[in-house]
């Protein structure tokens, strides 16, 4: 508490793979175990890039327990074509992450998922992109990056080539954006009303407005949250929220 800090992210390129090379099993659960009660000043710690089969039974009880870790899921899908993944070398169960993310979403109901897609990859077919933008439509995000395939040369897909125009991969990521961007929205749209948790990040005190994120949303990747209010950098404040665009929240703090 004296430090002031107020969010711990744990990040990793796969963080649920933490303790695997000492042969330890579900050690990210062990560890969050150990070091949540050490923290109880730190209201806020946040898992980043999880492995679709590495999210044990137990993560998913602490993120459903009343605690600091934040009810934030991100997993790095790539796609969700099965031919597509094996080409990439990544686990082709898609039923499984649907799985996954209903057992979630029925434990945690507030529950925000993450996840990042890359269009235009060597094998993607007009009907792997369909696929691609039928589970985004089911799965619902709450939030997604995509990117466009760029071959690099000393990677496992160089030999592939690169046979996809770009403005076709460009018109991919601009179809499934527009996908997102209406789910998004609607998500938004149904927390008018709630008050959430705020951390201030910056302030305007002549427009008496404040910049910031709720725990819905990482550092530097995902909206942010403005608020009519008086605080001070570093500050968490209870926020009412009166409005919403695609990505943003807007509401008023609450004393």
């Amino acid at each position: 508490q004296d430090a002031g800090i107020k969010e711990i992210n744990l990040i990793a390129q796969d963080v649920t793979a933490y303790g695997l090379d000492r042969g330890q099993n579900d050690a990210l659960a062990d560890l969050l175990t150990d070091l949540l009660p050490l923290i109880p000043n730190v209201p806020w710690v946040r898992l980043l890039y999880t492995y679709p089969g590495m999210v044990s039974d137990r993560l998913i009880e602490l993120m459903a327990a009343k605690n600091q870790l934040i009810p934030y899921l991100d997993m790095p899908l790539q796609h969700a074509d099965p031919a597509v993944l094996k080409a990439m070398s990544r686990p082709s169960n898609v039923d499984w992450v649907t799985d996954t993310i209903t057992k979630m979403r029925k434990l945690i109901p507030n529950l925000v998922v993450r996840t990042t897609m890359i269009v235009g990859y060597p094998n993607e077919t007009e009907q792997s992109f369909l696929e691609l933008c039928d589970f985004i439509i089911k799965t619902k995000f709450d939030h997604l990056g995509v990117f466009t395939y760029s071959s690099e040369l000393d990677t496992n897909s160089f030999p592939l080539g690169d046979p996809i125009p770009a403005e076709v991969k460009e018109a991919r990521k601009a179809e499934l954006m527009q996908i997102q961007a209406d789910i998004a929205f609607h998500k938004l749209q149904k927390l008018r009303g709630q008050t959430l948790e705020m951390l201030v990040e910056g302030v305007n005190r002549d427009e008496r407005l404040l910049v910031g994120r709720t725990y819905r949303d990482a550092p530097e990747i995902d909206g942010l949250t403005l608020a009519s209010g008086v605080a001070s950098e570093g500050d968490m404040v209870s926020i009412r929220i009166t409005q919403t665009t695609e990505y943003d929240l807007i509401g008023e703090q609450i004393k």
